[in-house]
């Protein structure tokens, strides 16, 4: 079968290569951003991430290609926006009274945006939009925790002999620092007992409570783990 009249190889083979590029691009850039979210073991990783960088980028591609000599050229991708805001809606939680996954959201939708940007072509303000996301998840994440900015939640375990002593030395602890305890989960192996219970605080008082349960009576061992849906 014969190609159409006026149907160029050369330009064909040009808008190809152009669009392979542009594709490469965004799962690279995109990758590189759900790296970041996958080492701390968010739920939207390098996977998520590169997907929709590469969808995004897709679209943008396919919008202009769809248009064709209409002049509408943006319809299609317009409407990465709208879809994408629903697709970060998903990964915020609403749990004891806190929010969480928002920075994630931010990162969902931002991602879209680079992906967007690669595919019209922009190849260097989308990497530089992509070092900006991973220099401000990873230090400006870390000045807030060192500096204090910002109350993380951490899960702590504490393990002993006596549960009632144990729920006491951690009540006496945490209302020495104003903080509510709740969603307490108690459970025994033989006769060593566990008291489970989430903390959300500042990293100065983090430190102080892991040294003050350290030396409450009934307290032989305090283990302590980052909260998963914390972000």
């Amino acid at each position: 079968m014969l190609p159409p009249a006026g149907f160029d190889w050369l330009d064909q083979m040009g808008f190809v290569n152009s669009a392979v590029g542009r594709l490469l691009l965004a799962c690279v850039l995109g990758g590189l951003v759900g790296l970041e979210r996958e080492l701390a073991r968010k739920s939207a990783g390098v996977r998520t991430n590169l997907l929709i960088c590469l969808g995004a980028a897709f679209f943008t591609v396919l919008s202009a290609v769809i248009a064709g000599d209409t002049g509408n050229k943006g319809q299609v991708a317009s409407n990465i926006v709208q879809g994408i805001g629903f697709l970060g809606a998903g990964l915020i939680l609403h749990n004891r009274n806190r929010l969480s996954g928002l920075a994630s959201a931010a990162s969902v939708w931002v991602v879209a945006s680079i992906g967007m940007a690669c595919g019209a072509g922009l190849y260097a303000p989308a990497t530089v939009a992509a070092v900006i996301v991973i220099v401000a998840m990873v230090l400006v994440g870390f000045l807030e925790k060192r500096v204090n900015l910002k109350p993380y939640s951490v899960t702590y375990e504490a393990r002993g002999a006596d549960q009632l002593l144990m729920l006491q030395s951690v009540l006496a602890v945490v209302d020495k620092h104003g903080l509510r305890l709740a969603d307490v989960d108690t459970s025994a192996i033989g006769d060593l007992q566990r008291v489970v219970f989430p903390l959300n605080a500042t990293n100065r008082q983090h430190d102080q409570l892991r040294h003050q349960l350290s030396v409450q009576p009934g307290l032989s061992q305090i283990l302590s783990f980052p909260d998963p849906e914390d972000d």
